[in-house]
């Protein structure tokens, strides 16, 4: 075992993350063999890569490497990046000279630039004004929440290679949603008493120590028209120790009965990728030790190919979290950035997959929703697949969208095998012409968001 492995084992509680280089250590006590070493080594130059040693020990099962599904969800693989853009990089990272390591950070740029960084209008729609000036480390894009990135919480125990926030960890401070504290916010908050929920998200929010998330969290509380705070997190899957053995556990599940007592919901939005990452005993113990305190529990994650793409996968996890007390509730569609042409599921299988594990469920777990696209309009369902006179279709919905009058309402597109992003369908002729303008996004329409008159931003 190398030097640096073995002192992390030793100290087990102990959060400790490991990045690309320390790659080698990590071939070594694992028996990575070489090729996919290099294979993450050139593609973490690219995409985000962090582990750590709860997941390299409890989840990633290395005798079924390169297949098993938690070594695809946390490790960069082959075909994440083209063939081409894998050869560049292999020759430049070999080159000491200044010269080459200028060219070896443009072609990084460049292949990031590619990869989508920040889907569906988050930079360009969400990004709320307040007095003509945007406001840094927030989105609005729906008119009950608001998504608040406090600026020491954008990180993560570990990434997931599909995540579409993966542009937050790269360095790039153009690409990055970061806010300082919550002052922005809740000046925003009292001038949109419209806003009853507050999703804090990154990264991760529970990176933080207690007392640097007490300090976003305990000024929302003082929020008359606020109801529910959310907290967006993988750390119950990927370090659950940070609710059962870390040095301030006991202090965040105090925070949390604050919030409660407080009378605000706090709704800990937990993502569970894989049913491996619900099976560890300290996992469960986070679980309940998160739900005594008052917090509700809510489970989500994409379709994601080499990972989860089985609808026993799916029935399985949600079977869990039921018996955990915990809620499931998305399924999402894998967004259409970073390596999605490697995880994207097609649409026609999502609604396969979904259908056949929603109908093994009981009951009390079948509040789960999918498959669902976060597409630049809003959250839209793909509910089923119907044959008409006019041809096969997709049924659609729109469960939430950034002009409120859509919410609800359903619609149809005409069906594909192959299609995996809702920009890859054709509308119905049948579709409706607000849902229509919506979707093509032309200026001033509901879809693009619109203005009031001393031009706050209304999404």
């Amino acid at each position: 075992m190398s030097t640096l492995l073995a002192q992390a084992s030793d100290e087990a509680a102990r959060y400790r993350a490991y990045g690309p280089r320390h790659i080698d250590d990590i071939a070594a006590r694992y028996g990575l063999p070489d090729d996919v070493a290099e294979t993450v080594r050139l593609s973490s130059m690219v995409l985000p890569f962090r582990v750590n040693q709860y997941v390299l020990e409890e989840l990633v099962d290395w005798q079924r490497l390169p297949d098993d599904p938690v070594f695809q969800l946390v490790f960069p693989q082959r075909g994440m990046l083209n063939t081409e853009d894998i050869k560049r990089l292999g020759v430049l990272a070999g080159q000491t000279d200044p010269a080459a390591k200028r060219e070896l950070r443009r072609t990084v740029a460049e292949i990031r630039a590619g990869l989508n960084p920040h889907p569906s209008g988050q930079m360009s729609l969400n990004v709320p004004r307040l007095e003509g000036v945007e406001l840094p480390g927030m989105q609005h894009k729906y008119r009950e929440t608001v998504l608040y990135f406090p600026g020491q919480g954008q990180t993560c125990h570990a990434y997931c290679t599909y995540c579409f926030r993966w542009a937050q960890f790269v360095g790039d401070a153009d690409l990055k949603f970061s806010a300082p504290d919550p002052k922005g916010l809740l000046s925003y908050l009292a001038d949109h008493p419209e806003v009853e929920d507050v999703l804090v998200t990154g990264g991760d929010p529970m990176i933080m120590t207690t007392d640097r998330l007490r300090n976003h969290l305990e000024p929302l509380l003082g929020v008359p028209t606020l109801n529910t705070i959310r907290i967006g997190t993988k750390s119950v899957a990927y370090w659950p120790q940070r609710f059962v053995t870390d040095h301030d556990a006991d202090d965040v599940l105090r925070l949390f009965e604050n919030v409660v007592a407080a009378g605000k919901n706090i709704a800990v939005m937990a993502h569970f990728s894989h049913p491996r990452e619900l099976e560890t005993d300290i996992a469960r113990r986070a679980i309940s030790r998160i739900r005594s305190t008052g917090a509700l529990v809510y489970c989500q994650a994409p379709l994601i190919a080499h990972v989860n793409d089985d609808a026993a996968v799916w029935s399985s996890m949600w079977r869990t979290q039921l018996s955990l007390g915990a809620v499931p509730y998305y399924m999402f569609v894998e967004r259409d950035t970073g390596p999605h042409d490697y995880f994207k599921v097609p649409l026609a299988k999502a609604v396969t997959v979904f259908q056949e594990a929603y109908r093994r469920l009981p009951g009390l777990a079948r509040t789960v929703r999918g498959p669902v696209m976060s597409a630049t309009p809003g959250k839209v369902a793909v509910d089923g697949v119907e044959d008409t006179p006019q041809g096969r279709l997709f049924q659609l919905r729109m469960l939430q969208a950034r002009d409120p009058r859509l919410v609800g309402r359903p619609f149809r597109a005409v069906y594909s095998d192959s299609a995996a992003w809702v920009d890859e369908l054709e509308l119905a002729p049948s579709t409706p012409p607000d849902i229509g303008e919506a979707f093509l996004g032309r200026p001033g329409d509901p879809g693009a968001g619109t203005t009031d008159a001393d031009g706050r931003s209304d999404v």
